[in-house]
């Protein structure tokens, strides 16, 4: 997965066509990163490899010169935070819900989450999701400015595209 998003941020940066885009999730969620089973079975090196793949990509997201909004319904956690947090802005639903579960079991984001988040909501805030995996419903993460705005569900990706082709986004 991490591999077609790389490429569909080249493919968006190339086209002169499009002047940004939307990043989104199907069904009860927005991305909750990666698989906690999975990542066990890496071997040291292999883990080196996704977590630096991870970082290039979202860092592309992050120093586009097109912007690419993240609109979120349902859950966006660990991975899926750090996703929403290297994009031009975040809208979501109602029902949005952020997290970043890995440090209750002793992990931490290897994709930039640890700088993006205690950066835009603040060291104090930031730190708390981090290190403890506290829930944070959409009411809270717009009061702390994770997110920007929160719309109905049936409104949110018109909301977003109309963010994404804004051209005070650029």
């Amino acid at each position: 997965m991490l591999a077609a998003l790389g490429q569909e941020i080249a493919e968006l940066e190339s086209s002169r066509e499009l002047d940004g885009a939307v990043i989104t999730g199907t069904g009860r969620a927005f991305a909750v990163g990666a698989e906690i089973a999975e990542l066990a079975r890496l071997t040291p090196v292999e883990a080196h490899e996704f977590a630096r793949s991870g970082q290039q990509i979202f860092a592309r997201i992050e120093q586009s010169r097109k912007p690419l909004i993240a609109a979120i319904r349902g859950y966006c956690m660990g991975g899926g935070l750090d996703l929403a947090l290297a994009c031009r802005q975040r809208i979501a639903t109602p029902d949005a819900k952020f997290a970043h579960p890995g440090g209750a079991i002793g992990l931490l984001t290897g994709w930039g989450g640890t700088q993006r988040l205690p950066r835009l909501i603040g060291r104090a805030r930031g730190m708390e999701m981090l290190t403890t995996g506290r829930l944070v419903e959409a009411g809270e993460a717009l009061d702390w400015g994770l997110v920007m705005e929160i719309v109905p569900a049936d409104k949110l990706i018109a909301e977003a595209i109309r963010l994404a082709a804004s051209r005070s986004n650029l």
